[in-house]
């Protein structure tokens, strides 16, 4: 891996731990010699990251749309900021530029972006190690509907397990590193279940 992608809440949260891991997170990145790739912002857990990042000499990379630029969130410390059109394109970009997903605390953008490169990687359209690091038991409910999911017949146990899970940054990097995808399709046969 060379480059993690991060996505994250452009707003801190409650828990003051949000912000302390965001920015451990982007120090490690940086001090382990993996680039961060991130939204671009300078607000909210997205700041902290790239910060983080930054206070280490990291390389950070910022995707951001023109018309959140407008709105004066761009970090103006990166190593480099790409423009895009769309929040499309932007995803795009950030997947074409990193090894590797992790997603912190934030909101419905921060799971939108985790689920489509689930969906990507179920798909096979990538074979990248996605993860979540669960801060303060953040991801607990979502790490239960997926269990349900896959009691229920509509996720395979092996795209389940495709979402890496840690509390800790040094094991989730860990997990990633060792990350072998999954060789099955997406479709359930309920023959064959």
């Amino acid at each position: 891996m060379k480059n993690i992608t991060v996505f994250c809440g452009s707003s801190f949260g409650t828990d003051e731990i949000f912000r302390e891991q965001a920015a451990l997170l982007g120090k490690t990145l940086a001090k382990q010699n993996l680039g961060l790739v991130y939204g671009g912002a300078n607000v909210g857990l997205m700041g902290a990251v790239a910060d983080g990042a930054l206070s280490e000499k990291g390389t950070v990379i910022g995707v951001l749309p023109n018309f959140l630029r407008s709105k004066e969130i761009a970090h103006l410390g990166l190593t480099e900021l790409i423009l895009v059109e769309s929040m499309h394109e932007r995803k795009t970009k950030m997947n074409e530029l990193c090894d590797g997903v992790i997603a912190l605390p934030g909101g419905f953008g921060t799971l939108e972006e985790l689920f489509e490169m689930l969906t990507w990687a179920q798909l096979g359209l990538h074979k990248k190690p996605i993860a979540v690091l669960n801060i303060n038991g953040f991801y607990d409910s979502l790490i239960e509907l997926l269990q349900t999911m896959t009691e229920k017949g509509l996720l395979k146990e092996a795209n389940q397990k495709m979402l890496l899970v840690s509390d800790n940054i040094d094991d989730l990097l860990e997990k990633m590193r060792n990350y072998t995808p999954p060789t099955v399709g997406k479709w359930i046969d309920p023959q064959k279940s």
